[in-house]
């Protein structure tokens, strides 16, 4: 019976040694402070899809269907240059989950992996690669967007 005591014992030093070796290395969590960023980017993203579809309504007369896939447009566009620059990858460390406002997020993750591929050449190597990435997206994208619209349908929406 002391044998055993003897090693529970060495097992639960073993036990607190190891929880404090893992509290030393791990990061101190500032979930506070990236609330705030994501918090200010992703609205400051929202309100420049807003003030282009606000432009798009009043100065290229639009209706605000059509305004509203202006902005959205604009947003993908920008959030695709920035990302072949470099650019959006430093905001997106910067701000975390601010930058994933669904659609810069879906320009970003469809340019990203292209980009890698850029070596290979402008067509062989990031065009192809672009498509290759955004054709189970958009699959995906459309056939999940039929199939809420059916059962929308049918609930009586």
């Amino acid at each position: 019976m002391k044998k055993q005591d003897q090693q529970n014992s060495a097992k639960e030093l073993l036990r607190k040694q190891y929880a404090r070796m893992v509290e030393k290395v791990t990061p101190s969590s500032k979930l506070l402070e990236g609330c705030l960023r994501s918090f200010w980017v992703g609205g400051l993203i929202c309100t420049l899809g807003q003030a282009f579809s606000d432009l798009g309504y009043r100065y290229l007369s639009l209706n605000s269907t059509e305004a509203s896939t202006f902005g959205s447009m604009v947003l993908v566009f920008i959030t695709a240059l920035l990302t072949g620059i470099g650019i959006f990858d430093r905001i997106g460390k910067y701000a975390g989950a601010g930058t994933v406002v669904p659609i810069t997020g879906f320009a970003n993750a469809m340019v990203s992996p292209a980009m890698e591929y850029r070596p290979e050449g402008w067509v062989l190597g990031t065009g192809a690669k672009l498509f290759t990435i955004a054709g189970p997206v958009l699959v995906y994208g459309i056939t999940a967007s039929v199939a809420v619209g059916l059962i929308y349908c049918l609930i009586g929406g």
